[in-house]
């Protein structure tokens, strides 16, 4: 992947304060985000997307950065263009949720009522995450 130059979407703010304030939370939106790559209760990409506005009313370097980054660039570029989320990552994201809210509610949760509304918490998260459309779907039809 080439890197591209995307700073004509950055529109800094006109004071230093805010564009700091913005630059810090955008930082923080990005390690929230690497955190939720690996703990499935917390999703990476909305993070991520926040973390790529708040650099896009502060930094230049951070946003370019994040934009061509290996790892977390492809994802908001394929989000932003198209409103859709990688297959792949869509099926790991949903059977990483199914394993944690599983062991969660069979070995540490013992109230029932709790129990019940994990299950339903999870089953909300699936399906939603679910009906986001993936351009990569193996079985998409190409017309």
């Amino acid at each position: 992947m080439s890197k591209q130059d995307y700073s004509h979407e950055v529109r800094k703010h006109r004071y230093l304060w805010v564009r700091l304030a913005f630059a810090a939370l955008g930082t923080l939106f990005l390690l929230i985000g690497i955190v939720g790559a690996f703990l499935p209760i917390l999703p990476t990409t909305p993070f991520l997307l926040l973390a790529t506005a708040c650099y896009a009313r502060s930094s230049r370097r951070f946003y370019n950065w994040l934009m061509n980054h290996r790892t977390f660039g492809a994802l908001i570029v394929e989000w932003r263009t198209y409103r859709s989320i990688p297959w792949r990552i869509k099926l790991v994201a949903v059977a990483t949720m199914v394993v944690t809210f599983s062991s969660s509610i069979l070995l540490f949760i013992h109230d029932w009522h709790l129990q019940l509304a994990l299950g339903f918490f999870c089953l909300t998260m699936a399906i939603w995450l679910y009906q986001i459309p993936s351009r990569d779907h193996p079985h998409k039809q190409s017309s």
